[in-house]
């Protein structure tokens, strides 16, 4: 995710040190603002961290949200925001339905923003 681009490069920039360096040899990153030419599809699909804490969305263990919480997740951390981010992730689908029924296979032009935002969730709506 980190090296195709995703969050205007922005995100995970303040807490490197936790995860493997491998991940951010190739990663697409600006510490100083979010970049969307850094996106995949160069657009922004991002919502200000303000809306995700309005919305309930931020665990005060992960306070970079549903990214730090999957990146934690994937390293083998279990927890009791599991289940709540598992479900946000699932609903995602959705968004992978809208782009098989509107796009042709291959049409990365073709509804930019949602693509980006399935990259946000991890899906790589070019194999779709």
């Amino acid at each position: 995710m980190l090296e195709l681009g995703v969050f205007g490069g922005k995100y995970m920039t303040d807490c490197k040190k936790e995860f493997p360096n491998s991940w951010f040899a190739k990663a697409k990153l600006c510490s100083e603002k979010h970049d969307q030419k850094l996106n995949f599809f160069g657009v922004n699909a991002s919502q200000p961290l303000s809306v995700w804490l309005n919305s309930g969305w931020i665990h005060p263990d992960d306070p970079r949200g549903w990214f730090q919480w999957y990146c934690r997740y994937f390293m083998g951390r279990r927890h009791e925001d599991d289940l709540r981010q598992i479900k946000r992730w699932n609903a995602m689908k959705r968004q992978i339905t809208q782009i098989k029924k509107n796009c042709k296979p291959g049409d990365w032009n073709c509804r930019r923003k949602q693509r980006q935002a399935l990259l946000h969730w991890a899906y790589d709506s070019r194999k779709i």
